[in-house]
């Protein structure tokens, strides 16, 4: 392993040590005026062990990115991770970790109930024959029947 510190946040943690799934605060990052972002690291699968579907993950992406601001305005973006085992939350001015327990709960469980998924056509979306709500219905309710699991991120 590269003992050199590096840029994003992510490549220096200890990938063999976290135990998924989990909701870490993986940084923040302030403002010129003052305001605050907060990443939180969504970690659904294992890394290296499993990942998500790329049809549940990019339908759980939209479903996610709709309905969590039908809960809170502090939501600046929802961004799957390449390595197909998280989400990146970042919220603006929302340091409160059980509120975004509380937040990703709520969106989950509004997720299970959808019936479509959100801006599922060519017009909104650049690659819309690759969704699946099923999929997205499957990894949501995984992740929330371990919701007891969530604070726990290292072995």
């Amino acid at each position: 392993m590269n003992d050199q510190k590096m840029n994003v946040e992510s490549f220096n943690l200890d990938h063999t040590k976290v135990k998924a799934p989990y909701v870490r605060l993986a940084g923040v990052t302030v403002g010129l005026h003052g305001d605050e972002i907060y990443k939180y690291d969504m970690r659904i699968c294992q890394p290296n062990q499993n990942h998500m579907d790329m049809p549940g993950l990019h339908s759980l992406e939209h479903l996610m990115a709709e309905m969590s601001r039908n809960h809170t305005d502090k939501v600046v973006d929802i961004s799957p991770m390449g390595c197909q085992t998280g989400f990146y939350w970042a919220m603006i001015n929302h340091d409160d970790y059980d509120g975004i327990l509380t937040l990703i709960e709520k969106t989950l469980e509004d997720v299970l109930q959808a019936d479509e998924v959100p801006a599922c056509n060519e017009m909104q979306c650049g690659w819309a024959a690759s969704h699946s709500l099923e999929g997205a219905k499957e990894i949501a309710r995984g992740f929330l029947a371990k919701r007891d699991e969530w604070q726990l991120i290292f072995e």
